[in-house]
């Protein structure tokens, strides 16, 4: 196996226990506190610092710091290495402490600003400003997580940020299992375990950094040089790298004015998309840019090409029927995991079938996007490992136009679901713009045999997901089932379906080096 195929088996198999354990933190949220006014309220309050996490840290940052310190490592010695690591730390943390205190100090104006339809019910604003509170100090801690991640994928030690999300499911889970309960208000447990979670996560990763003898002492020094060249490359990647997020913010605003669930069932619906997305799409991203980096501090365009083939390999054979699947499989995969029966929740309302359907309409208007945020994940590197920042912003402006558009046409005949259809045709063509760029500027040159491995992927697609149209069956009949047997058949589909896709490839001639050689 290739050292790529090898590193995205790592990070998949971790990404994918802890992608497991955020199902299982749906699962109890939506089964706990259902979908409802309160809800909502803890949704928006998670979602800005989560937000201004992806923007700042796992975004514009990860994709400006990873390539410099990458040409740190490659051209210059230690203890330049541990320099620019100390000021960017102190940098880093003098930032977020000031945005942390204008955060708290503001959340009236950010409430008003990203859920203005809560202005219409104040015990609802006043119970997301409450939340919020809580839960901005998670852009502090999670933020310098992912400075910390940076340097361990630089690395190439993976394994240790792909597990660190798991810290977040597990403070999650117990705050609404045993936290809940024991509260007034029990939906303001949640934002209690988002900041306990931002603490645990960067403690987590502070010894792996010591043994590497790369743990930061933080130093204030803005005139740094290395410092100076990550701010003016994080400047322009603040929208080519989170497009797909500020596109997700534009849907919790519209959201708000809908009715009362509107926003918990894109929030469900999304959290599914972000299984795959994390076992594939993020997996991809974390391993490809080190390498990109790499590839091109060493000047060598062929193997950087042939690195960006091999990543569009894999969205092609695994990300094109995960995304198929999600969208004939919406509605058994959410009555399976969330639905529970009428009966209400220890303290809420529970997940009713009508969640279950208006759940399971969001999902399959993402499913089809899946196909672009993945593609975004692996050609946007492509620009951030040369440190070329302006073609991917550029392209993600017009993709977000393309969201605000559909959003606004959509949004009135489908309500939620015409938010999330524009979600994906948001993500379609940030990717497909950015690998038209890519191939435009002669960065990327498709190696041969595409055309037959495009057409053998796309038929295998089709056979598998008439299949399971054929045979899943609607929604009321797994409504109607017990759990276990819903469980026990989805199981059964998830097999057909991936069998029946193995073994047209395999007959078409696909042969796993397709995936591992690069």
């Amino acid at each position: 196996m290739s050292s790529l195929a090898a590193s995205i088996a790592k990070v998949g198999s971790l990404t994918f226990l802890s992608r497991l354990l955020g199902f299982l933190r749906d699962l109890v949220i939506a089964r706990v506190f259902g979908a409802d006014a309160g809800t909502d309220a803890f949704f928006v309050a998670f979602k800005i610092p989560n937000l201004m996490r992806r923007l700042f840290a796992e975004g514009a940052f990860s994709m400006a710091f990873v390539p410099l310190l990458n040409e740190y490592r490659q051209r210059r010695g230690l203890p330049e290495v541990k320099c620019f690591i100390d000021a960017m730390a102190g940098a880093l943390g003098a930032v977020l402490v000031v945005v942390t205190l204008v955060g708290i100090l503001a959340a009236p104006l950010l409430v008003l600003l990203f859920a203005p339809g809560f202005t219409d019910e104040p015990g609802q604003r006043e119970l997301t400003v409450a939340m919020l509170r809580l839960t901005f100090p998670y852009v502090l801690f999670i933020s310098l997580t992912a400075l910390a991640g940076g340097i361990l994928n630089t690395y190439e030690r993976f394994g240790v940020p792909a597990f660190t999300p798991v810290l977040l499911n597990l403070s999650l889970i117990g705050a609404a299992l045993w936290l809940a309960p024991r509260m007034g208000e029990p939906i303001v447990a949640l934002a209690w375990g988002v900041l306990i979670a931002g603490v645990a996560q960067l403690a987590f990763q502070l010894p792996f950094l010591a043994r590497l003898g790369l743990l930061p002492r933080p130093r204030l020094d803005l005139r740094d040089p290395g410092v100076r060249r990550t701010v003016r490359l994080m400047g322009p990647a603040l929208f080519g790298a989170s497009v797909g997020q500020l596109n997700l913010l534009l849907n919790t605003i519209l959201a708000s004015f809908l009715v009362s669930g509107s926003i918990s069932w894109l929030y469900y619906s999304d959290r599914l998309m972000e299984f795959p997305m994390g076992l594939l799409g993020v997996a991809l991203g974390t391993v490809i840019l080190p390498r990109l980096s790499q590839r091109h501090a060493a000047a060598d365009p062929a193997a950087f090409s042939d690195t960006l083939d091999w990543g569009l390999r894999w969205l092609l054979l695994l990300g094109v029927p995960a995304a198929l699947g999600l969208l004939v499989l919406a509605g058994p995969i959410i009555a399976t995991l969330f639905y529970a029966g009428e009966p209400a929740g220890p303290v809420g309302a529970g997940f009713s079938a009508k969640d279950a359907r208006m759940t399971a309409l969001s999902l399959m208007a993402f499913a089809p996007g899946l196909i672009g945020f993945i593609g975004v994940k692996v050609l946007a590197p492509g620009f951030y490992a040369r440190q070329e920042m302006m073609a991917p912003v550029r392209i993600a402006l017009i993709a977000m136009a393309v969201n605000i558009v559909a959003s606004l046409a959509l949004m009135a005949p489908l309500g939620h679901t015409g938010l999330a259809l524009a979600t994906s045709l948001s993500g379609l063509a940030n990717a497909g713009f950015l690998l038209h760029a890519l191939r435009r500027a002669g960065i990327y040159r498709p190696r041969p045999g595409w055309t037959a491995l495009l057409a053998k992927g796309l038929g295998a697609n089709l056979l598998m997901g008439l299949v399971l149209f054929l045979g899943a069956g609607p929604l009321d009949d797994w409504l109607a089932m017990g759990g276990g047997a819903r469980a026990l058949e989805l199981c059964l589909w998830l097999l057909a379906g991936g069998g029946v896709y193995a073994v047209i490839l395999l007959a078409g001639g696909i042969r796993p080096r397709h995936l591992l050689q690069v």
